[in-house]
């Protein structure tokens, strides 16, 4: 199974869920997904004071490119704030996290198997 086939919509149609580890400040809106393999497009919205200490550092068995369109984040791992405008394009296995916000951010997520 694949993404399934969609022409430009818009993605305000999709609406916002919870993300997996439960916290209501931490939401995203699936754009597309291929339910056999759980890669997805999204859209990763951390409202003000959202934090992901609780679900630790992330790794993840799939390839992850996000942009930040909103807003700024802190990697608190690295102690590094990254801010609107930036992208990271993260292989298999590369640790990530746990992150926290005091504006909020909204990113733009691909995850792809190689």
């Amino acid at each position: 199974m694949s993404k399934p086939e969609r022409e430009f919509f818009p993605v305000t149609d999709v609406d916002f869920t919870v993300c997996p580890g439960g916290d209501p400040k931490i939401v995203e809106r699936i754009l597309a997904a291929d339910p056999e393999t759980g890669v997805a497009t999204r859209i990763l919205r951390y409202e003000p004071g959202a934090d992901s200490t609780p679900m630790g550092v992330q790794k993840h068995d799939f390839w992850e490119e996000v942009y930040i369109l909103e807003g700024s984040f802190t990697d608190l791992t690295l102690g590094q704030t990254f801010v609107k405008g930036m992208y990271a394009c993260r292989p298999p296995g590369m640790p990530h996290g746990p992150w926290r916000t005091d504006e909020g951010v909204v990113t733009f997520e691909v995850r792809y198997r190689a």
